[in-house]
C-alpha cells in the first residue's frame, strides 16, 4: 500500500465537519455583531475566524442577509420572548411581578443587554431594522402594561408605569451604565417602589435576592 493510499483524504464541503453547523456560524456572527457592529458581520472574515471555507457557509444560509435575519430572530426569541414570559410569570402581587421582570436585567440567559445594544446601533443605519425595533419595543411595553393592568392599575397609569420601567432599563443599556451588580441589586427594592407605587414586602424582596445570591 502506498503513502497516497494511506494518507487521509482532505475534507470536502460535503463533510459536516468541514462546514461547521448553523449554530457555529450564528454564534460567530453574534460575537462580531456585539463587539464590532453589523458592518463587520461578513462571510469571509467569519469563515477565516472559524477555520472553514467560505463556500461552507452556504450549506446553512442562503446569503449574508439570511444570516443577519437569523441574528434578528435570535434577538427577538431570547430578549423579547423571555421578557414577555417574565411579565406573565406567576406572582401574587405587582411587586413580585416587577421582580420577575427584573430577573431579565440580572440574568444574561434571559436577556442579553449587549445584543440589545448592538441591535439598537444597527437600527440607526437600517430602516427595516429600525421598524422591527420599534415594533419589538411596543410589544415589550404592551406586555409590561398588561402586567400592571392584571393587578388593577387603570389603563393610563399602567401605560405610564410600563414606559417608566422599560425606558429606565433601555437607558441603562443605551448609556452603557457600568454599575456594580451588588449595587444595582441593592437599589432594586427602591426601583420596585418607584414603578409600582408600593414598597415591596420584606419577603418579596428576600425571595428575589435569594434567586440572585449566587449569580
Amino acid at each position: 500500500m502506498t503513502d497516497a493510499q494511506t494518507a487521509p483524504r482532505p475534507k470536502s464541503a460535503a463533510d459536516p465537519a468541514a462546514r461547521g453547523s448553523e449554530d457555529l456560524w450564528l454564534n460567530a456572527a453574534y460575537e462580531v455583531l456585539v463587539t464590532a457592529g453589523v458592518d463587520a458581520v461578513k462571510v469571509m472574515p467569519l469563515a477565516q475566524a472559524l477555520g472553514l471555507s467560505r463556500t461552507s457557509f452556504y450549506w446553512h444560509f442562503k446569503d449574508r442577509e439570511a444570516l443577519l435575519a437569523a441574528l434578528l430572530d435570535k434577538w427577538e426569541a431570547k430578549n423579547t420572548g423571555n421578557l414577555v414570559a417574565r411579565t406573565r410569570a406567576y406572582a401574587e402581587t405587582i411587586n413580585e411581578a416587577i421582580y420577575n421582570v427584573f430577573d431579565c436585567w440580572l440574568t444574561r440567559e434571559l436577556f442579553d443587554s449587549r445584543l440589545d445594544f448592538a441591535i439598537r446601533n444597527w437600527a440607526l443605519g437600517d430602516g427595516a431594522v429600525k421598524a422591527k425595533l420599534q415594533r419589538t419595543d411596543e410589544a415589550r411595553i404592551a406586555a409590561i402594561r398588561e402586567m400592571f393592568e392584571r393587578f388593577g392599575y387603570a389603563s393610563g397609569h399602567a401605560e405610564t408605569r410600563a414606559l417608566t420601567l422599560y425606558y429606565t432599563q433601555i437607558g441603562y443599556i443605551s448609556m452603557m451604565v457600568a454599575e456594580p451588580r451588588d449595587i444595582r441589586i441593592a437599589r432594586m427594592p427602591a426601583y420596585v417602589e418607584t414603578f409600582s407605587g408600593h414598597a415591596p414586602e420584606a419577603a418579596e424582596t428576600a425571595r428575589f435576592m435569594a434567586r440572585h445570591a449566587d449569580s
